[in-house]
């Protein structure tokens, strides 16, 4: 996958960030939290917190991804892992969530 396809999907996954946003009603100081996880961890957010938005991505774009995607929601940039890191960990999925908004 190119750069370009890279730099789209995020545009894309923001964008139905946005609109997940909108749908259930976000306030101003409501933000999402992004992060790579593992497939156990993508479960455990899913029992905790509603909404969520994820999609799996491979470890080799995983990284440019997130950064991508914190760039367009203006959020800072940790430092990523490093592909080895991320195939080690099995990172497979980028998922957002709100802390403020548990599943009841």
């Amino acid at each position: 996958m190119s750069d370009q396809t890279i730099e789209f999907q995020a545009k894309i996954y923001v964008y139905d960030l946005k609109n997940c946003a909108r749908e259930f009603g976000f306030k101003a100081e409501e933000h999402w939290d992004v992060s790579m996880v593992t497939s156990q961890q993508k479960a455990d957010i899913e029992k905790r917190y509603f909404p969520i938005l994820s999609a799996k991505v491979l470890p080799e774009m995983l990284a440019e991804m997130l950064g991508s995607v914190k760039f367009k929601l203006s959020q800072g940039i940790e430092k990523v892992p490093d592909t080895a890191t991320i195939r080690q960990q099995h990172l497979q999925y980028l998922v957002a969530y709100s802390p403020d908004r548990l599943r009841r």
